[in-house]
C-alpha cells in the first residue's frame, strides 16, 4: 500500500526568475523533469511509490512552465536545464539522481553533461534518438500546428486539447486526470510551442554518446517514442534498460507503481 507522502512547495531563484518546485523531504534525490507541455504535478501520482522505495522526489516546473517564469524567447534544453542547480542549492542538496519524460529525459542529459559532479545518474523516460532530418521535421511540425494554437469561443481550445489527450490515452485515462492535463498545458508561461520546439531542436543522440554519467534508459513498448529508446540501447548498450508494457506517452499515471519501481530497481544498484 502506497504511504501518503508529504510534497512540500518551494521557490528558488534562477538565472531567468523564479523556479517553482515541489519535493519530499527525506529519502536519496530525486529530481523530476516533466515533459511539455505539462509541469511538475505530471509525476503526482508516482510521488507515493517513489518514497515507498526510499527516494526523496524534486519535482521542478521547468522555466516557463506550470508557475516558473519563462526565458525571454524560445528556450533551448539548456536552458531549461539551468532550472535544475538552482533547486539543487536551495534544498541543500549537493548530488542526486536526476531524470525526465520525453522533454524532461533530454533536460536531464544536458544537466548531466554540464554538471557532472552533480549528478549520481540519469534516468532517460524517453530517449529521442532519431535522424536529424526526422528529428528537424517533427520540430517544424510541432510549431506550425501549436502556433496556432490559441483561446477559441467556448473555450473550444480546451475541448480539442482534451480530445487530443483522450486519444493517446485510448480509454486507460479518466476524464478527471484528462482535465488536469489540460490545465496543466494551459499554464505554460512562455509560447505554447516552445517545449516541443526545444525538444526537437535538441540532438539527443549526440548527448547520450558524450554522457559520462551512470544511466537508465526507461521506455513502454506502447510509447511513440518507443522505437527511439531502443537505438539509443544499441548505442549505449553499457546503460541500463527497462521497458514496461504497453501504455502510451502517459505511463507515469498507466503505470506509476512499475515506473516507480524501475527507477528505485536502478537506483538501489547505484553506490551510496
Amino acid at each position: 500500500m502506497t504511504m501518503t507522502t508529504t510534497m512540500r512547495r518551494h521557490y528558488a531563484d534562477g538565472p531567468f526568475g523564479q523556479i517553482h518546485f515541489q519535493a519530499a523531504s527525506s529519502g536519496r534525490p530525486l529530481v523530476l523533469l516533466h515533459q511539455a507541455v505539462m509541469h511538475s504535478d505530471q509525476f503526482s501520482n508516482v510521488f507515493g511509490p517513489l518514497a515507498d522505495r526510499g527516494l526523496r522526489p524534486i519535482a521542478i516546473d521547468m522555466p516557463g512552465f506550470g508557475m516558473s517564469d519563462p526565458t525571454d524567447g524560445p528556450p533551448t534544453i539548456a536552458d531549461l536545464a539551468e532550472a535544475v542547480a538552482p533547486v539543487l542549492d536551495a534544498l541543500g542538496v549537493d548530488r542526486a539522481v536526476v531524470g525526465g519524460h520525453h522533454t524532461g529525459s533530454l533536460v536531464s542529459t544536458e544537466f548531466a553533461l554540464r554538471h557532472p559532479d552533480r549528478v549520481d545518474a540519469v534516468v532517460l523516460g524517453g530517449a529521442i534518438v532519431m535522424p536529424e532530418a526526422q528529428r528537424l521535421a517533427l520540430r517544424d511540425e510541432f510549431a506550425e500546428r501549436e502556433k496556432n494554437f490559441a483561446a477559441l469561443p467556448g473555450a473550444q481550445h480546451m475541448v480539442e486539447l482534451a480530445l487530443t489527450r483522450e486519444h493517446f490515452a485510448a480509454g486507460t485515462i479518466g476524464p478527471e486526470r484528462i482535465s488536469d492535463y489540460v490545465v496543466q498545458a494551459m499554464m505554460a508561461r512562455g509560447a505554447y510551442w516552445y517545449g516541443h520546439h526545444a525538444a526537437f531542436s535538441y540532438d539527443h543522440a549526440a548527448a547520450i554518446a558524450a554522457l559520462a554519467r551512470p544511466a537508465l534508459i526507461l521506455s513502454n513498448t506502447g510509447d511513440m517514442i518507443h522505437d527511439a529508446a531502443l537505438e539509443a540501447h544499441r548505442m549505449r548498450p553499457d546503460f541500463a534498460f527497462a521497458a514496461i508494457d504497453g501504455g502510451g506517452i502517459d505511463i507515469v499515471d498507466q503505470e506509476p507503481v512499475r515506473w516507480a519501481d524501475a527507477i528505485a530497481d536502478y537506483v538501489a544498484t547505484l553506490a551510496d
